[in-house]
């Protein structure tokens, strides 16, 4: 069965163990955004707990706009924060430095639109994951779509998911496990183990 998600910013453990248990994933692209979700956020573990990093993005509530057209607003330096934010957080994770080089392009090009952002990085996870995932991009918006699996609701902040089974963080020792993170969380702990893990958890 395909699944049907939005793309998200680093997306979070859930959006990826959705994806590697169908048969191929639709990423939907013709919504309208909506402020408030996983869309332009992804939470990683800091030292003090858990860490939102947020994508600045030009978005009115009052003019509708579709996904692809919000732009992210590049006037703050949002890429330079982000990358030392997990710099702080995962340093000292096993597998760091064996992957950030392949992220670093994601923090020093500019890119104009979230939607086109996100894909990136997912397609950047991929190659550093080396988990073949088939996509396609929606062609039109279906409230009810047929012959998918709807997972779009896990771009809600307030989507509830169970806990997934713990791993070791870099920050466990004070704050215990926290569940559903990022997924650069999974890749920089347990790195080639990261497919292994996802294939075994449940949504």
């Amino acid at each position: 069965m395909s699944c049907l998600v939005y793309p998200t910013y680093f997306p979070n453990i859930a959006h990826f163990v959705a994806m590697v248990r169908s048969d191929s994933v639709y990423f939907e692209v013709c919504d309208n955004y909506q402020k408030q979700s996983y869309r332009n956020r992804t939470e990683i573990y800091g030292a003090n707990g858990k860490l939102a990093l947020t994508v600045p993005v030009s978005y009115t509530q009052k003019n509708r706009q579709l996904y692809k057209d919000v732009k992210i607003a590049n006037e703050d330096n949002w890429q330079i924060q982000h990358l030392k934010s997990l710099q702080s957080a995962y340093s000292m994770s096993p597998f760091f430095e064996f992957y950030i080089d392949d992220l670093m392009p994601l923090f020093e090009k500019r890119f104009d639109y979230i939607l086109d952002f996100n894909l990136k990085c997912f397609e950047t996870l991929l190659d550093s994951l080396q988990i073949e995932i088939i996509t396609q991009r929606t062609i039109i918006f279906e409230k009810s779509p047929d012959n998918k699996t709807d997972y779009r609701s896990l771009a809600k902040r307030n989507h509830k998911v169970e806990s997934f089974k713990s791993y070791v963080q870099v920050f466990s020792e004070k704050h215990g496990f926290i569940s559903n993170l990022s997924i650069l969380d999974l890749l920089f702990n347990e790195g080639p183990n990261s497919e292994l893990y996802l294939k075994k958890q449940k949504l």
